[in-house]
This record gives C-alpha cells, structure tokens and sequence, in this order.
C-alpha cells in the first residue's frame, strides 16, 4: 500500500507538470513545484519554529544554518533571473507596525503550534496531530485580519510605510546602491567561507530512504526558489516561494460559493480599452470577486503530497496519539500563527527565505522580530524558565 501512494502521488505530480509545461498551463507546474519544497522540507526537517528554538533549547544550530542556506541560494536564484530579465523582482514594501506586531504574534504562534506554516504543513502531511489540528485554526486566523474584526487595525497599521524617495520598496540593495546579483554573490561567497572556516564535512547523503542534512535541504530548496519564481510570475503572481494565502485560499475553495471567486492561473491579458459596455459590466463582476491564486492553492497541495512520500520513503509517516493538553495549545498557536502572518503578509518562506532573497528590509525586521518572539516563547513555554532544562 506504501508503495502504491508513493507511485501514484509521484506519478501525479510529474504529470500534471508535464502536462502544464506542454500547453503552456503554466499554474499547474505549481503542483510538482510544491511537491519537491514538501519533500525537501520533510527530507531535512527543515522547519523555522523548530530551527529557531533548538538554537537555544539544544544549542543545535544545524537547522538554522540550513534555513541560512536556503536563504541565500534563493537570493542568488531569483538575482540570476532578474538580471536576464526574467522577472521583475518585486520585494515587499516596508510596512514597519505590520511587521512588529504580526512578527510578534507570528514569532509566539509557530511554538505554540509546533511549527511555522509550512512546518505545520509538512508535518501534517506525515500525520502529526498537532500540526493538523494547527493547520485547522491556521485559516480562521488569517480571515480574521483580512475580512474579520482585525481588518480596520490591520489597513490602520499600513498607513506607517517606509518608502524610498521615489515611493519604491526599501531593500538592501537600494540602501547600499550595490546591484542585487552582486549583492547576493556577497552573500554566497561569505557562506562558504564561513563553511570553509569551521570545517564543516561536505556529506552528500541523499538517499531517498535516508534524512538529509539541513543544509543539503537548504540547497535544494533555495535551487527550486528559482523555478518557482518562474512559475508563479507565469501564472499571475509576481513573487516566489509561499505558503501563508495558499493554505487560505484553499480554506475559500471549501467555505466560499465558488461564484464569489476569482481563480487567477495565468498572467492578466493587457486588453484594449473596451467600448462595450456589457464587456465593462463583466469586468466589474470579476473584480468584486474575491481573487485568489491557482498556483498558491496547488504549491499548498503538493506540499502536503510530497511530505508524505518523504515520510513514507524514509518510514516517519505516522499517525501518533498526542497530548490533548498539546493539541488544544496547538490549534490555539494555529490561530496566532496564521493572524499573525495575515499582518505582515507572509510567513517564514514568503517573509524570510523569499523576503530575504529579495532582501527586503521590512522582512529584514520582521524576521528579526520572530526570531526574538520564539526564544522568548520557547525559554518560558518549552524550557519553563530554565536554560538548563532540555
């Protein structure tokens, strides 16, 4: 049975990619897309709650190196296409009080659910409870900043923006006026002197049936950013790797009449200006419709397939009893985790591995700010105030 899930799901998302790269769908590359980042992640446990807090839980910093590396494989990917013109790299604006106040949340939510977004997402595609019951509560939250009773504190706190003197997004390489692909070759270069100067074993134990060093997973994933990016801007999203509008548009496509919805899966025609009125009616319907991205929805969906044939691979997909103590703080941390992430528009990859990549300083900060929120979450919350305590 194990191996028939695994056939068919791998099946699956080669077809449907194939399929999308043949007759230019290119929204259902999103699938295969999704698919890998789900079995990278699974491969190296590479989760950001979990890399954050057992730097000071286990003063283990494997995983955070891992997320590093990530990090800066994807700054150089999405350089490189940007500067063969690709895409336009579009880094998001530097919302100051979005980013303090949903890194905050954001930051104390992923330990209390056992996990950031994708984490949550990974590890219920091997059957973690808490991660499921998270995954639940992780849309609610959301909704209640977008279209709940969050909404108008949510479009008050974005009227304190940074901008450059030109109304562009600040990032590093505005800053700094060093060009973006030089900027992220920086960065590269001085990782691998910093690999080179500890010493560490390059140890490629890629087996299938075998985890993988955080970093190795690091790479992969910072590698599929790039194609990602291509993808995602094909399909009319503009931005690489994320998860967060996924798992609630996903939530839409239960919850929501599908006539109240617009599903975008390609780039939006430039058309010329209409002299029909009925056309100027249709325009008006769709655009009342509430938008959501094809291509989020199925890098969601295969994220959760492509954990799972990870787990299966390597023998960790199973559904365990938990604590119901853990449960119900998990599915709390869910919503604090998803509000959290609806008010700085973004998780840990569309913040800090994409936001990062594209070096935005508001997700420079809000990074930071998460960073800060875990520790201090995870030094009362899972050592109980004591740093002995492991």
């Amino acid at each position: 049975m194990k191996k028939i899930v695994i056939i068919f799901l791998s099946l699956v998302a080669l077809i449907v990619g194939l399929y999308g790269l043949l007759y230019s769908k290119w929204f259902l590359t999103a699938f295969p897309i999704g698919f890998l980042f789900g079995f990278f992640l699974q491969k190296g446990d590479l989760c950001a709650s979990s890399a954050m807090s057992e730097v000071i839980m286990f003063k283990d910093r494997s995983k955070i190196w891992g997320f590093w590396v990530a990090i800066v494989t994807t700054m150089l990917s999405i350089s490189i296409i940007d500067f063969f013109g690709f895409i336009d790299v579009n880094p998001k604006a530097f919302y100051w009080m979005n980013y303090l106040v949903g890194g905050v949340l954001f930051g104390v939510g992923i330990v209390l659910a056992g996990g950031c977004i994708s984490g949550v997402l990974y590890k219920s595609g091997t059957g973690n409870i808490n991660s499921i019951m998270a995954l639940m509560s992780i849309p609610f939250g959301i909704a209640a900043v977008e279209v709940g009773p969050f909404k108008e504190f949510n479009l008050w706190m974005k009227t304190f923006v940074i901008n450059g003197s030109n109304g562009e997004p600040l990032t590093l390489y505005y800053l700094t006026g060093i060009p973006y692909l030089l900027l992220a070759i920086i960065f590269v270069v001085g990782t691998i002197l910093y690999l080179l100067f500890r010493r560490k074993r390059f140890e490629f134990s890629m087996a299938l049936n075998r985890s993988w060093k955080p970093w190795i997973a690091g790479i992969a994933i910072g590698i599929l950013s790039l194609f990602a990016y291509l993808s995602s801007n094909a399909s009319g999203r503009n931005y690489a790797l994320g998860v967060t509008h996924g798992v609630y548009h996903n939530a839409l496509l239960f919850f929501e009449n599908k006539d109240n919805l617009n599903i975008v899966t390609e780039k939006p025609v430039q058309k010329v200006q209409a002299v029909n009125s009925n056309i100027k009616g249709d325009q008006q319907v769709i655009s009342a419709k509430k938008k959501v991205s094809g291509w989020l929805i199925l890098v969601v969906i295969g994220l959760v397939a492509g954990s799972l044939v990870s787990g299966l691979l390597s023998g960790q997909a199973k559904l365990l009893p938990k604590d119901p103590h853990q449960t119900v703080i998990a599915l709390i941390g869910g919503f604090l985790v998803g509000s959290g992430a609806a008010f700085a528009e973004g998780c840990s990859i569309g913040n800090i591995l994409s936001g990062w990549g594209m070096m935005s300083i508001g997700n420079f900060e809000f990074g930071i700010v998460v960073v800060l929120a875990n520790w201090i979450t995870t030094y009362f919350y899972l050592m109980g105030g004591n740093f002995q305590n492991k």
